[in-house]
């Protein structure tokens, strides 16, 4: 017994020992402490029972922009805040969001078929049967009524129309069909426009999200024969939001722009379906049969078409402006209350939207009301508190991108960092974000604990990394990693304008990869699947509110905020030799191309007979000057280095001035381009956005690796300067910081 508690007593104690040793970046040595019992009370207050209580709640009707369910979930949502001692309101914008009048897709030959177009309801799933539910489409397709030859186009994307010219298939005037996937789904209908078709169908293939994947719903997770994926198709790499007021909040009086002129709207007819209407039409295609890599997961041989089969797709719509109510509700900081930590997660869905968004949703409530807890103690935060519940993500990120456009001055001025999330699910922690955050991410990733594994989220998602490499030499680099890296923040939630309109520091948090399903965007992302399949126990919400929440207060109290631009220095550095990279990679690729097409020529001319043409040859891939980018990066590294130990001195001697604070987080704003990127100037931030093809995924220094891939080389070269001219204005921005007192 006496050995039994002197074995509990040390335990204590070096328990004591090791929290009165460990450092937090930002901190005074002698705040440590405190700071570290702040987070473990924090942690305290976190109730599994209140969060699973707001995910039923607010996923217990339909609730996408301008329905009713939106505004009585916005209302509960600002009582909740007004309940922890948050001062709240709701901000109202008024957008442009289209819902459905027609929806019309038949095969009117060889035979006929008349698509169902609905997702039937499952006596397993209490919700799926709803009133008020928003019908299967996708919003912001042009209205149209268009009949023509099908063509089957694998995902739609630029290399499968390669494809189908080496086929010697057009899809001018006629109505593709796409699959889900590979790609964000707008990207399909700009392509097939791009090409000339007249109308575009999406659908999810079985082999991608369906019973290759395991049990459908609900015997298991993945999509059923008549699931359907809602979503939008508005253009928002041209630029998110709404569509009408690109640049300025959509206030009741703004100035709009004619729908038909708004430049990221579509102009052809777009409609989702499912598998199970996918698959006569399918069925019927004659034409080549698809290259390997296109088969898809049906009981049959895939044909691209064209031939005898035809369709009629119809779509309308009401294009109503509406409102969309986001929910604001602020913590005044003790100290520095225009320095601001803002936290968001969108509220809308597409239905009942328990994983999208809720899940996320419910765990940021958890944060805000475990924060009104600590209020109670007499703690108040140092800076001020911001939490947001957006709504109109779905369609196009709006809440969000109108409420940063109305108050854009104020937020350059006052946003510390905004700190988002959005869905969540058992399994690895994702983040991304501006990487001079790594360090804070890091130290926190180390600290939370993986409900699952009992080992923190930072060995968790390392080990998983190591199993998923592909070769032996890329596991023992992952397995040896000591620190986190974030990754590359391209488009699809609501940071987006903050940090690549407005250069506002940025991270995007969540768990996932365990709960894989296919409910996305179809009326089965309910309460009962998100239970069942995506997170039972809900202990993956406590670990998103217990990671996102320590991001929170770290920044909140920080000392000396903690921004190290060395990572950053270091991320871009790597950029720029992937952009020389890939330009190496061009010149070889052009080279053996040519050779190919030297090749097939002489052997056409020999047997003149055959009529065969020969494509024309690439033009050799010119030298590009990158040295104004190595020479940037020099001087970047050298103020980086020196800011770094300023930072640490200003921590050493526990003495900083808040004119320092200021210039670390204002500090990105300086890689800004005030004229954008080509063809898409709403997007300011010169280091990341998303592809102009690839919607949500990212395309890092896009200005350069953009027209390196589109072979505009007289632009690359232009952005390689562009690029230049921000960072150095970051290294002259980091030079005045440092010698701040």
């Amino acid at each position: 017994m006496k050995k039994l508690l002197f074995l509990a007593i040390f335990s204590l104690l070096y328990q004591f020992s090791d929290a009165q040793d460990q450092t937090i970046t930002g901190f005074f040595k002698e705040n440590t402490e405190q700071q570290l019992q702040l987070e473990a009370s924090f942690d305290k207050n976190l109730n599994v029972e209140s969060i699973d209580k707001n995910l039923k709640l607010l996923s217990s009707k339909p609730h996408h922009l301008s329905s009713p369910g939106s505004k009585t979930n916005a209302e509960y949502i600002l009582g909740l805040y007004k309940k922890w001692g948050w001062d709240a309101a709701i901000e109202t914008f008024h957008v442009l969001f289209p819902t459905p009048k027609t929806r019309i897709l038949e095969m009117t030959s060889p035979t006929s078929y008349k698509a169902i177009l609905k997702e039937p309801e499952l006596p397993e799933d209490p919700d799926s049967g709803q009133t008020g539910q928003l019908p299967t489409y996708n919003a912001y397709s042009a209205d149209g009524d268009v009949s023509g030859e099908l063509i089957f186009v694998n995902y739609g994307l630029p290399d499968d129309y390669k494809e189908l010219d080496k086929m010697g298939i057009d899809v001018k005037g006629k109505i593709v069909i796409a699959k889900y996937g590979r790609s964000w789904r707008g990207t399909k209908p700009k392509v097939a426009q791009e090409h000339g078709a007249i109308g575009c169908i999406i659908y999810s293939d079985p082999m991608d999200d369906g019973y290759f994947k395991g049990d459908v719903y609900p015997k298991g997770a993945f999509k059923n024969e008549y699931g359907v994926q809602r979503g939008s198709v508005m253009d928002m790499v041209i630029y998110p939001g709404d569509p009408l007021t690109p640049g300025i909040g959509a206030t009741k009086d703004a100035k709009r722009y004619d729908r038909l002129n708004a430049p990221n709207l579509l102009k052809i007819p777009v409609l989702p379906i499912s598998y199970h209407d996918a698959t006569p039409l399918l069925k019927a295609l004659e034409g080549p049969v698809v290259p390997n890599d296109w088969q898809g997961g049906l009981p049959f041989a895939y044909h691209v078409g064209p031939g005898k089969t035809k369709v009629h797709l119809k779509v309308e719509f009401s294009w109503d402006i509406v409102p969309c109510y986001n929910v604001i509700a602020k913590i005044k900081g003790s100290k520095f209350p225009d320095e601001w930590i803002i936290r968001g997660n969108h509220q809308d869905a597409w239905v009942n939207g328990a994983a999208d968004p809720i899940s996320g949703l419910s765990a940021m409530l958890e944060e805000a009301k475990s924060i009104g807890n600590l209020l109670k103690t007499g703690w108040k935060p140092d800076r001020t508190l911001v939490y947001c519940a957006w709504d109109g993500e779905e369609p196009g990120l709006i809440g969000s991108t109108e409420w940063l456009e109305t108050h854009q001055k104020e937020l350059q001025q006052k946003a510390v960092v905004y700190i988002n999330s959005d869905g969540n699910s058992r399994g690895f922690l994702y983040a991304q974000g501006s990487h001079a955050l790594e360090p804070l991410m890091d130290e926190i990733a180390k600290t939370v604990i993986d409900p699952q594994t009992k080992v923190s989220v930072f060995e968790r998602k390392k080990a998983r990394d190591a199993i998923m490499a592909n070769n032996t030499e890329a596991k023992e680099k992952d397995m040896n990693k000591t620190s986190l890296k974030l990754g590359a923040m391209g488009s699809g939630s609501d940071y987006s304008a903050f940090i690549q309109h407005a250069g506002i520091p940025a991270l995007n948090l969540g768990y996932g990869g365990e709960g894989n399903g296919g409910e996305y965007h179809s009326i089965y992302d309910s309460y009962h699947h998100f239970t069942t399949f995506k997170d039972p126990g809900l202990k993956y919400e406590v670990t998103l509110a217990q990671t996102a929440g320590r991001a929170v207060l770290r920044m909140a109290n920080a000392d000396v905020l903690p921004f190290d631009y060395t990572h950053l220095y270091t991320t871009i550095n790597g950029y720029a030799s992937e952009l020389e990279k890939l330009l190496d990679d061009s010149r070889k690729s052009t080279q053996i191309e040519n050779e190919l097409i030297a090749a097939n020529a002489y052997k056409v001319a020999q047997d003149p007979t055959k009529k065969l043409t020969v494509p024309a040859t690439k033009s050799d891939v010119p030298y590009l000057d990158f040295s104004p980018i190595q020479n940037s990066l020099v001087t970047l590294k050298k103020e980086t280095d020196s800011l770094k130990a300023a930072y640490r001195a200003k921590i050493n001697d526990n003495k900083v001035s808040p004119n320092f604070n200021r210039s670390l987080y204002r500090a990105e704003q300086q890689l800004l381009n005030k004229d954008g990127l080509p063809r898409r100037d709403w997007y300011k931030h010169t280091i990341y956005a998303p592809g102009f093809y690839t919607g949500y995924g990212v395309k890092t220094m896009p200005g350069i690796r953009e027209a390196i891939e589109q072979r505009n080389w007289n632009e690359a070269q232009q952005q390689i300067k562009i690029n230049a001219e921000a960072i150095n204005r970051l290294a002259d921005y980091l030079e005045t910081a440092y010698k701040v007192r």
